[in-house]
């Protein structure tokens, strides 16, 4: 990745609407927009989760650059990986049930990538920050209960581990503690200041 100056402040944009990834930015005391980056995330046939997560970042975090060229764009994506096919975000209870039931007692692999874009400068960087996940072997009840409660069917793999998800879990392994929650912020903050956008001042 190489060290790239700018000139001028630039627009730092969040190509997402996801709440998660908007808390986890404000973290940085940046100030920032949230643009829709509207891309397709319906996966390639044959696509193994890693390649599903980076492709869509890169696109959303394109997709927006398009609009916004002086900007510095972030996208980001994540896919749980269950021995290699890929699950999404829920989007109901029933399927949450499945995920849930077919994910206890294993080791999931949750893959969140990130890009960042900005036209101007001609930068473009994209990282993969991968956490593995062991999971409890978990109850059909205790199921039902984490799910009436936290109904976290906007996250992927049903597993909300900033809330009562952490209750599923045994043990979580990776170097970027973010990454879970779905912006991995150490490779954000890289990114940024190699894109010339200035952190704590």
């Amino acid at each position: 990745m190489t060290q790239v100056s700018a000139t001028l402040p630039r627009t730092l944009i969040l190509g997402s609407t996801s709440r998660y990834r908007r808390e986890l930015l404000s973290r940085l005391h940046l100030p920032f927009e949230v643009v829709a980056p509207e891309v397709d995330e319906t996966p390639q046939a044959g696509e193994a989760p890693a390649a599903l997560a980076l492709r869509l970042a890169l696109a959303k975090a394109q997709a927006v650059a398009r609009q916004h060229p002086e900007a510095v764009v972030i996208g980001s994506d994540q896919v749980a990986d269950l021995a290699g096919e890929p699950l999404g975000k829920p989007g109901h209870h029933a399927r949450a049930v499945e995920q849930l039931q077919r994910m206890r007692g294993q080791t999931v692999v949750f893959q969140t990538a990130v890009a960042v874009v900005c036209q101007a400068i001609g930068y473009e960087a994209l990282e993969l920050a991968p956490v593995r996940v062991r999971f409890r072997v978990l109850s059909d009840a205790e199921i039902e209960a984490y799910l009436r409660l936290e109904m976290p069917y906007d996250c992927a793999g049903s597993a909300k581990s900033e809330g009562l998800g952490i209750a599923l879990l045994e043990a979580i392994d990776n170097d970027d503690p973010t990454a879970l929650v779905g912006l991995p912020l150490i490779r954000t903050c890289r990114m940024l200041r190699a894109a010339g956008l200035p952190l704590l001042g």
